[in-house]
Parts: structure tokens; sequence; C-alpha cells
């Protein structure tokens, strides 16, 4: 197949991109969604001392989860851990740093990212210390505001069910999740695809995130997540 953009590449070729104390953007839902090859070939490098930002940390052996349960990541920044009792007892230890952002605030400040607004607005959790802790403040309109932080990252990896050669993307079903959010907050993202078509093969109307946010694609070696539900 041509690659007329330079984006579909290797495993091995994106594996250059991450490195020790980075910061990483992840789609996934309790490991739904996510990249699995990439995930496995993150640990399989031995990055670590990570700063980890998604919706969850998965399940222990199954999607971000692979690598908190290994105490690779510094820091997650997530909605919740619930899925993962190994992240639980880490936090619990002393060993790792969570930041707890409710679902919906979370998705906009990743969403906010990748549209290029530095901040939001939200009254969400303003009587919550867990959620209003050291947040900065904004009155508007008499109505008062917590000030919450975009998020971005050095690397965002994200899972697709196709991809053509632009990088333009198509999820499925319930995999897709935040991964289209995730795949517009990155400084770089790489996406991992069940297909790579040529270029024309879409259909306009089924594309969820245009290739423009994409660098990089790489084809997956399998998912690893369908028993964890049943």
């Amino acid at each position: 197949m041509e690659n007329p953009f330079g984006k579909i590449t290797t495993i091995e070729t994106v594996m250059d991109f991450f490195h020790d104390g980075m910061t990483l953007m992840f789609g996934g839902f309790g490991g739904v969604g996510s990249p699995p090859t990439l995930i496995d070939s993150i640990l399989k490098k031995g990055v670590q001392n990570l700063t980890l930002i998604g919706n969850d940390t998965g399940f222990p052996h199954i999607g971000i989860g692979k690598i908190v349960s290994r105490g690779r990541a510094k820091k997650v920044i997530a909605s919740h851990i619930g899925s993962n009792p190994v992240a639980g007892q880490l936090m619990h230890d002393g060993k790792l740093e969570v930041e707890f952002s409710p679902q919906g605030i979370l998705a906009e400040r990743i969403r906010a990212a990748g549209v290029g607004l530095p901040a939001i607005l939200s009254d969400i959790g303003m009587d919550n210390e867990i959620v209003s802790n050291d947040k900065p403040r904004y009155v508007l309109n008499g109505n008062e505001y917590l000030i919450e932080t975009a998020l971005t990252a050095e690397v965002s990896i994200v899972y697709a069910k196709k991809a053509d050669v632009y990088g333009n993307l198509i999820y499925d079903k319930s995999a897709r999740n935040t991964n289209p959010l995730v795949a517009m907050a990155g400084k770089l993202t790489i996406a991992e695809v069940e297909e790579i078509v040529p270029l024309g093969s879409l259909d306009p109307d089924e594309i969820i995130t245009p290739g423009v946010f994409v660098d990089y694609v790489i084809s997956s070696q399998g998912v690893n997540w369908k028993w964890a539900w049943e």
C-alpha cells in the first residue's frame, strides 16, 4: 500500500517517542478501546515514571492497568481507579499520585486542549475537597466557578477499527469512548488500528477523527479486552 503522507509505520519506529518521565494520554474505558500493542511495547521498553492521563486505570492485566500495576506510573489523572485494586493500593501506599477529575470534566479538559483552549470553567465539585483542592476560582456574571486547566500530553495513544493512509479514523461501537478526544489533545498522536485502507476507502460520513490530528498509524497485533466484561 502506498504511504504518501509517511504516517503508516511500525511499532518499532514509534517506540522512539516514549521515554522515562514523559506525559502519556491514552484512550479506553476499563481497558476497552485502549491500544494493547502500544501498551505492551511500552512495557517491554521499560519506560517508567510516567504521568498518565485517561478515563481510568483499567484492570490489573488489561489496558493501561498493565503499566500502572507494574509501578511504571508516578501520577495518574483519571475519573476513577476502582476497577484496578493495584492502583488503589499504590495510591494508599504513597507510590502513585492520583488526581481525580469528574468524568465529564475530564473529557472536557482533554477536548479543550484539542481545540486550543487553556482552561474551562466548571461548577462541578465545588463543594468537594477532592475535586476543588488548590484549584483557582473565577466569578463570571455573579457566579463562581472552578478553573479546570486543559489537559495535554507529549504523546497520545488511541485505538481505532480502521484508518486510511492519512490517519482518518473510524471506531467500533463502545471502543470509541474517549479515543476521539485523546487523539486531539496530544502533541503527537499514534493510532493503533485493526485495518489500514487506501485513501478514499472510508465513507466520509463515518470518519470520527480527522487525520489532521494523527501523526502515525500502526497495525494492531490484537486486542485483549473482551473477557473482562463477560
